[in-house]
């Protein structure tokens, strides 16, 4: 169960974070038209390391790259590579940062150029998913009111959840207990304590919910074709409200 309590590893996880935070405002900034998918993916790599951390899903199982680049269709684990981003796609970045073995978690979806304009609904209401999930992960509370939260956001537009796939806690590994899935009932699940470590990321379809995993053996794309849209936060479970760890040093969020 991933529970942080000691002010130094509080301190390393933050850090973890921050470096993070960073790289994705970093990414954010550079995606456009034209631009190569190799190199964001050696953008955020030099970054992480030169700031004293290490990308956490470089070898990964094996994974092949620093950060996943999943564009329209793709859900997650997209792989970088010679893939040239063209105007209206809806391209998800995710990344994970360990520094001095504290790790974090974090993605956002956005439209390059313009869109259609389902594409941008479809990613505005995956972004306000994640808060709402955010929302409920307060010490007391449980697993299925942060599910519970995420899956009424996106099904009462018309959206639906992918269910093969979860958040997670986070920390000392790069995935811990509990999983926490973007579906389910209010009042169920793990009990939230104050301390808890959480990878809370919503992941949500135009049309059908399934997913399949493609030839390379990484890239999750919808059975149907639809878009799919991903946002992720690392967050601290707190009295009060839940800290966000994943933003810059600017607090810029998504």
């Amino acid at each position: 169960m991933a529970k942080i309590a000691r002010r130094d590893e509080l301190e390393k996880i933050r850090k973890s974070g921050r470096i993070l935070g960073n790289v994705l405002a970093k990414i954010r900034a550079l995606l456009a038209p034209g631009v190569n998918t190799s190199f964001v993916e050696e953008i955020a790599r030099e970054y992480i390391i030169q700031q004293g951390g290490r990308p956490a899903f470089l070898g990964y199982r094996g994974f092949p790259a620093s950060l996943c680049i999943s564009i329209n269709n793709e859900v997650v684990h997209g792989l970088p590579g010679n893939r040239i981003i063209q105007a209206g796609d809806l391209v998800s970045i995710d990344v994970g940062v360990e520094f001095e073995g504290f790790y974090t978690d974090a993605a956002f979806s956005i439209v390059v150029g313009d869109g259609k304009p389902v594409a941008r609904r479809l990613v505005e209401v995956t972004r306000r998913a994640l808060y709402a999930g955010i929302n409920q992960a307060l010490p007391g509370n449980r697993v299925g009111d942060i599910s519970h939260a995420i899956q009424t956001t996106i099904e009462r537009e018309g959206f639906s959840v992918v269910r093969d796939l979860v958040g997670h806690g986070v920390g000392r590994s790069l995935h811990e207990d509990p999983q926490i899935p973007n579906f389910g009932r209010k009042g169920q699940g793990a009990i939230l304590e104050e301390g808890m470590v959480l990878a809370i990321e919503p992941m949500a379809n135009e049309k059908g919910y399934r997913v399949k995993v493609l030839e390379d053996g990484w890239t999750v794309v919808t059975e149907d074709g639809g878009l799919s849209a991903h946002f992720e936060h690392t967050i601290l479970v707190r009295r009060g409200q839940p800290e966000i760890l994943t933003l810059s040093e600017r607090g810029d969020s998504f």
